[in-house]
């Protein structure tokens, strides 16, 4: 799918990966559709890069619906916003629960299940998905957060068997650490085992790779943690040890503090 020249609706430009996303897609020649909840936020942003803006709040269904609706006519669908859904589950109120699920899992899905037809139709498009390595790894105070992301994993390319042969490409990108984003950054923590980071632009650079040449999963990190990954996802039970082993415990303990306070 080419991006230049496309309708390309983009959810989460205000936080995280967002804006670097918004500046490279713009910078390729893409229409951007911008979306978020915060009009004070959005609205610069859509003006920066001559963008249509649409206010909707992700977890709310009707506006995911009035969304879909409103951004009718889209090519490719970047599900890039994600509520971060650390901590202890028995610290989360069902209604928060209800909020993360919806956010992270349904409103990606239900988009993608509404702007797919008009792309099977036309024979062309994209649905492009952005997830995260705890999408294949689970780790301690993450497992709401790791819900929504194998979730969303298993979803993105279970929907890529189902649409292959209509034209309509899926993909989904999970970054790790990303360097100056994120919760490590925002709560200034070092990463667990002192695990590498990964700059924005090589995040955006994955994105970019799956919509150009239809890329099933891209998974961007540094090697070491790549590999540490896929063992993982493989036996648990070892890689739940070697993440004590490395401190893992006590630096998520931090990071779920702070973003408890920020509830």
């Amino acid at each position: 799918m080419r991006i230049a020249g496309a309708t390309v609706l983009l959810t989460g430009v205000t936080g995280g990966i967002g804006g670097s996303l918004a500046a490279e897609l713009s910078a390729r020649g893409a229409r951007l559709v911008l979306t978020g909840r915060r009009r004070e936020a959005l609205e610069p942003l859509a003006e920066r890069y001559g963008a249509r803006m649409i206010l909707a709040d992700l977890g709310d269904a009707d506006d995911v619906a009035r969304l879909a609706e409103e951004a009718a006519g889209t090519d490719i669908l970047l599900a890039n916003a994600a509520l971060p859904s650390s901590g202890d589950l028995l610290d989360y109120t069902p209604e928060q629960i209800d909020r993360a699920l919806a956010v992270n899992l349904r409103a990606p899905a239900m988009l993608a299940r509404l702007l797919a037809p008009a792309m099977v139709a036309g024979g062309r498009g994209h649905l492009c998905f952005v997830g995260s390595l705890s999408g294949m790894a689970a780790t301690r105070s993450s497992s709401l957060y790791n819900a929504t992301k194998f979730g969303l994993r298993g979803f993105s390319l279970a929907l890529r068997q189902d649409l292959h042969g209509t034209g309509v490409g899926v993909s989904i990108v999970q970054p790790g650490f990303v360097r100056e984003l994120g919760m490590f950054a925002d709560t200034g923590s070092p990463t667990p085992g002192g695990v590498r980071t990964v700059a924005p632009q090589r995040v955006v650079r994955g994105v970019v790779r799956a919509i150009d040449r239809d890329v099933a999963e891209i998974n961007v990190a540094p090697l070491e943690l790549r590999l540490l990954t896929r063992v993982a996802s493989q036996f648990p039970g070892f890689a739940e040890r070697v993440q004590r082993r490395a401190g893992a415990e006590r630096t998520l303990e931090t990071i779920v503090t702070a973003q408890r306070a920020s509830r």
